[in-house]
């Protein structure tokens, strides 16, 4: 099981000034922080850092993460390819307990160019103070998608499925 006070926080360049003020905030509130990068502000491709984060959270190595860059969408997009792994973008604190109590998020993206460091401060304090609810409702949704992505595994997504029990439109 992952050590709760270990995080793994990782940005791409548009991300990196952010990122280096949120692990000296981490690191003041006790947390180990291992960064996985980008070292410097020179131009990066994000996927390469997102996936080694995500691949430590996705093999319960570390229990969450942080990812950071320009627009948190790119961040997003390659961290959810892992499975087990529920990365949330969160643009304010309200969406970051939200992400945590609903959806049990275990990697917090934030967006560098649309978020100030006291607002990214404040997101990722709420991000962490917050549990997950466990109501029947999410964790049934939960497990719901801890079995489609068992399903998924190892083959083509083919169109037109049913949605099985649930509320539809």
């Amino acid at each position: 099981m992952a050590d709760a006070a270990r995080l793994v926080i990782a940005s791409d360049h548009a991300g990196y000034g952010l990122k280096e003020e949120i692990k000296g905030f981490l690191s003041a509130r006790g947390l180990a922080v291992e960064d996985v990068g980008t070292a410097c502000p020179d131009p990066v491709d994000y996927p390469d850092f997102a996936a080694r984060a995500a691949a430590l959270v996705s093999s319960g190595e570390v229990a969450r993460g942080i990812l950071i860059c320009g627009s948190g969408i790119g961040m997003s997009i390659m961290a959810n390819r892992f499975p087990g792994v529920r990365a949330a973008l969160c643009w304010t604190s309200e969406i970051a307990r939200l992400s945590r109590e609903h959806n049990d998020s275990n990697i917090l993206v934030l967006a560098a160019r649309f978020t100030a460091a006291e607002d990214a401060k404040e997101i990722v304090s709420v991000w962490l103070e917050t549990a997950f609810s466990r109501e029947e409702r999410h964790a049934g949704r939960l497990e719901k998608i801890a079995r489609i992505e068992k399903e998924l595994q190892g083959r083509s997504l083919k169109p037109g499925g049913e949605p099985g029990p649930g509320r539809t439109c």
